[in-house]
């Protein structure tokens, strides 16, 4: 025996809310979505993302043509709007062709060589403390030079091992704050640590009698000997202002100049009044030369008085 169905039962009615939806979507949903609607939902969420996170003045094959549109010079496809074109560099086209693209020219390009690295082991060693030291300062009245003078002493220094050194500027070292007027001499040997001093930042002499090292392996001791070069002054010169340095002599007056070896003369007074000497008397004019006058030279005879009146006329 069978039931009768609902739908050849006369007096079944079917509600509003089942004729508005679509079969297998729950009540309130709107229907289940179709493949295209998914795509298009899909496009529309990668568009937004892309628009946040890249820059298209960045990519090297976004364009825009003269008709407004935007092109992809790598798929050579045409777009209506950006979102339109990010959504096309999210796609599997444009992803597979950016693979291509990078396979080639990875292909195409040179090979180039390889640098060789070094792989240097670091050696781990106990430190077993700070060696001991003596530091003494010399001064060579000869040549004015001053030096120091450093013994290290090393009793547990490994088997067939020398003490080494070098020279660090300030703005090596991380230690202390930097300082341009001091640089820093360190000591090192396994299996003790490292120590430096700090010595005047001035150039060192390094010349074979002046400076040197010497290590004692009897003894266990490393000595180091530096001078310190002399700055060299350079002499003052003269003011550029004209006026010389103080407490200095003024300088002499330049000689008179000469024209055939003969001095010229010098210049003559200002016009004015002259100045009084010292003692109060002007001092006699001096005599007319004797002799030693100009060769060749007639004196004129004076000139008579000229005549009180014109002629023909009784004053």
């Amino acid at each position: 025996m069978s039931l009768p169905s609902k739908s050849a039962d006369p007096l079944h009615k079917q509600k509003p809310e089942d004729m508005d939806r679509d079969w297998g979507s729950k009540p309130g949903g709107g229907g289940a979505a179709s493949a295209q609607n998914e795509a298009i939902d899909r496009r529309e969420r990668l568009r937004r993302l892309a628009l946040e996170t890249i820059d298209l003045a960045k990519d090297p094959y976004f364009m825009r043509n003269h008709l407004g549109s935007y092109e992809c010079k790598l798929c050579l496809t045409l777009h209506n709007n950006e979102g339109n074109y990010l959504a096309h560099t999210q796609g599997k086209r444009h992803q597979t062709n950016l693979a291509k693209r990078a396979a080639r020219e990875a292909k195409d390009a040179p090979a180039q060589p390889q640098p060789h690295k070094r792989t240097v082991s670091l050696r781990k060693t106990v430190k077993i403390g700070r060696p001991g030291y003596r530091v003494t300062k010399q001064f060579d009245p000869d040549t004015k030079q001053r030096s120091l003078l450093f013994q290290i002493e090393y009793p547990e220094i490994e088997d067939l091992t020398k003490p080494r050194h070098r020279f660090m500027s300030s703005f090596e070292q991380r230690v202390q704050s930097f300082d341009k007027r001091y640089q820093y001499l360190l000591f090192a040997a396994e299996p003790y640590e490292t120590i430096g001093f700090t010595v005047p930042s001035t150039e060192i002499d390094k010349s074979t009698p002046k400076f040197f090292s010497h290590w004692d392996p009897d003894s266990k001791m490393f000595t180091l000997q530096l001078y310190f070069k002399i700055a060299n002054k350079p002499p003052p010169g003269p003011p550029t202002n004209g006026t010389s340095a103080p407490g200095a002599p003024p300088p002499p007056p330049p000689p008179p100049a000469s024209q055939g070896g003969v001095a010229m003369p010098p210049p003559p007074p200002p016009p004015g009044p002259r100045p009084m000497p010292p003692g109060g008397n002007l001092p006699a004019p001096p005599p007319p030369p004797v002799g030693g006058g100009m060769p060749n030279f007639t004196p004129r005879p004076p000139m008579p008085p000229p005549p009180h009146g014109f002629q023909g006329q009784h004053m």
